[in-house]
């Protein structure tokens, strides 16, 4: 049974390679179900029919979902975009989703979002999690596109299965409610889309002309064989006259499909060779204008190396060389202040294990004594817990040293920034309702910070309240104002500011420059931002991310004006050229493929007109008379025996007939031939008697020659008189065939 088995393979191995089309074949059908399968879930092969070229491709409503898929498409590339440039903000999503109680807000302007982990109790990546799902949707649909457009090419009818209808009509909905979320939450998201444009603006442009140069090959391919087809079908029209009126319309609808897809490509091309004309990039500047780097500030410490407002995370900003250390204070019930950033202990705690009960209190509610217990850095060890995506592991040592970390007071901060001369800045919390230090909080947090001796210019003072009693009981401090007008940062004698960089760019910040203000930006955790700020002469920043930041050497993306001048035009020339190269060749090879075509039409036409004149020339031949009509002569008529060297009367006939149609001579089968008798001369049906008339009747039969052979058209000629008198001759002799005259 295997030997079978293998010869059957065997023998249709060999069929294959003797016709390498049947593979071809199988290839394409496995091809066309795949396109079908995917796109309308039909996996069974038939034989789709063709739609007409120009004509529509669908139904209305497959038009409609056709739209309904683009515009998902344009929503999920926006969303993942956005979702991609502002991964600085990845932290601040995980931890920060839905606007805060109002009296939050009354405490601090710039807190007016809720924690998630508040509201789910568990800490997960969010972030990633939406970056995972747009780029899920971007690929889902940018297929399903590529699939529509391949069934196009192939001129089969759209029709998309339902289950795709349904999902895409989904993905348009939940896209517009969280660009509705986005537009009225959290739109500062727009603003880091804005900033990532201003510097990758120079890139984008040299990107696209790129990608323009590679879709050109297809675009173009389309554009020319519209315009064969055009042509083609133009000419043809001049042999079908009858049919011009019918097929009128089809070039008003080719010609509408080369404006829809060469029009828009031909526009675009235009518009990115002219950018560079409207872009303005604060990294394309002289290296002379290139300002110093920023500081870094340590928000929290550094919260990718050790547990967040703890002394080893303090103590870690210090080893990394942080000029500044960032952090947030609130006050206890019993007056002490301390380091804290929520506003419950949940998340950097182990409250939620020592004191279920109390877990939702607010931190001002708690005594020192009770907080000076709780862990504060188990949480950071944890791995479904660790607040950053892209941490580095910590080594045993350090984990062991994060599990011991508790929460520490601000005199524990401003010995190290005393120690290392760091300056500290800190937001400040106030206590809630029924607090003994509610009117009075800031009073002790200045005596708090007098009574540690630190130099009072390592102070940024950030609190608005009581500005005039902080002046007056710490004159050296550094007072830091917010996003407010240079008048007013003048009038209250303010020259530093700390500002979020999304909102910086957008407000007068070239103001702030001209009146000489020491800028600090908060948070900037990504190179590019950084960047961005290096090339702003931003003064210092607010990161998480010191060990990356601090080894850049240059700004990212920063080049010169002259050197982005040369990129720009040697780029728009060269993909000039390329793109007039491939629309060339794209020509070039339509047009001959239409003199190919063209000459293939005219050998058919010829060989079918060639054959029209021998099928009738055989019909006549076939009608001629079995008898001879009586011959009046020198000799009698006889058949064309082999061996005979004698030539036909009457062959002027036959080379007029030549002349006139040069195309007759044709190798065919199953054609008529010369009268020849059969190969043995005994069954002949040449005539050995004569008639009572004396006039001779020989009879012979109409022999087909074989196939592949040399033929000419039988013509009729009029038989010469056979006197009766006159002796026939006798039949030559068999010769060789080779003797036979050709």
């Amino acid at each position: 049974m295997p030997r079978k088995v293998n010869r059957i393979e065997s023998r249709r191995k060999e069929e294959e390679n003797r016709n390498p089309q049947i593979a071809h074949i199988f290839n394409y059908k496995r091809y066309i179900t795949f396109l079908t399968g995917c796109y309308s879930c039909h996996w069974k092969f038939r034989r789709w029919e063709k739609t007409k070229l120009g004509s529509c491709c669908c139904t209305r409503r497959e038009q409609c979902f056709c739209v309904f898929l683009a515009v998902a498409f344009v929503f999920s590339v926006i969303m993942l975009f956005t979702w991609i440039e502002t991964s600085n903000e990845y932290f601040g999503f995980d931890c920060v989703l839905l606007p805060c109680h109002p009296a939050l807000q009354i405490m601090d302007r710039n807190l007016y979002k809720l924690v998630v982990f508040l509201v789910t109790g568990a800490w997960f990546f969010w972030s990633i999690l939406m970056l995972s799902l747009f780029g899920i949707l971007t690929v889902y649909t940018s297929l399903l596109l590529i699939l529509g457009v391949l069934l196009l090419w192939e001129r089969i009818e759209l029709y998309l299965h339902t289950c795709h209808k349904i999902l895409i009509v989904l993905m348009i909905l939940v896209h517009i409610f969280l660009m509705v979320i986005l537009f009225k939450f959290w739109n500062e998201r727009w603003l880091v889309v804005g900033l990532s444009l201003k510097i990758f603006a120079p890139y984008v442009h040299l990107s696209c002309i790129i990608l323009m140069v590679i879709i050109s090959w297809p675009l173009t391919f389309y554009v020319v064989h519209l315009e064969g087809k055009i042509r083609i079908r133009r000419h043809r029209m001049a042999y079908y006259e009858k049919e011009r009126l019918k097929k009128c319309n089809i070039f008003t609808r080719l010609r509408a499909l080369q404006l829809a897809v060469g029009l828009p490509f031909f526009l675009i091309l235009i518009c990115l060779y002219a950018m560079p004309l409207g872009i303005y990039s604060p990294c394309i500047q002289e290296k002379e204008e290139l300002g110093p780097k920023p500081a870094f500030f340590a928000h929290r410490g550094s919260p990718m190396a050790g547990p967040e407002n703890t002394m080893m995370a303090f103590e870690k900003a210090v080893e990394e060389g942080a000029s500044g250390l960032e952090t947030d204070v609130h006050i206890s019930f019993d007056n002490v202040p301390y380091l804290m950033h929520d506003y419950d202990l949940r998340r950097t705690t182990n409250i939620r294990e020592v004191m279920p009960e109390a877990a939702y209190s607010h931190p001002s509610s708690f005594n020192w004594t009770t907080l000076s217990t709780l862990n504060a850095g188990e949480w950071f060890v944890r791995p479904e817990t660790r607040p950053f995506f892209n941490m580095k592991r910590l080594s045993q040592a350090d984990k062991k040293r994060a599990r011991n970390q508790s929460i520490p007071r601000l005199a524990d901060l401003l010995k190290i920034a005393k120690k290392e001369k760091k300056i500290v800045i800190f937001d400040l919390f106030g206590p809630p309702q029924k607090h003994p230090l509610r009117h009075t909080f800031v009073h002790q947090v200045v005596s708090v910070i007098l009574a540690s001796k630190i130099e009072q210019n390592l102070i940024f003072w950030l609190p608005g309240h009581d500005r005039q009693y902080v002046r007056f009981m710490a004159p050296g401090f550094q007072h830091v104002g917010r996003l407010v007008s240079v008048e007013h940062l003048t009038k209250e004698n303010i020259s530093i500011i700390n500002v979020d960089y999304k909102r910086l760019f957008y407000k007068g910040l070239r103001d702030y420059q001209a009146a000489n203000i020491y800028i600090n930006l908060y948070i900037v955790n990504e190179p590019w931002i950084f960047s961005l700020a290096w090339c702003s002469r931003i003064n210092s920043v607010t990161t998480d991310n010191i060990p990356v930041l601090s080894q850049l050497t240059h700004p990212h993306f920063f080049m010169t004006p002259r050197y982005y001048l040369s990129i720009w035009l040697l780029l728009d020339i060269v993909s000039a050229i390329f793109i007039a190269a491939i629309f060339c060749f794209h020509w070039w090879r339509e047009v001959k493929e239409e003199k190919l075509l063209e000459a293939s039409r005219i050998f058919r036409d010829s060989q079918s007109l060639s054959l029209s004149v021998e099928q009738s020339e055989s019909q006549e031949a076939s009608h001629l008379p079995k008898k001879s009509p009586p011959r009046v002569g020198e000799s009698p008529w006889t058949p064309a025996l082999p061996g005979s060297r004698r030539k036909l009367s009457h062959t002027s006939h036959f080379e007029e007939h030549l002349k006139k149609k040069p195309g007759s001579i044709k190798i065919t089968q199953n054609t008529v031939g010369p009268l020849m008798p059969t190969t043995d001369f005994e069954d002949s049906q040449v005539p050995t008697n004569w008639g009572p008339a004396g006039e001779a009747a020989p009879q012979s039969t109409l022999l087909t020659t074989k196939a592949d052979e040399l033929t000419v058209p039988f013509t009729e000629a009029p038989y010469p008189e056979i006197h009766p008198k006159t002796p026939v001759l006798e039949p030559a002799k068999e010769s060789n065939p080779s003797d036979i005259p050709l």
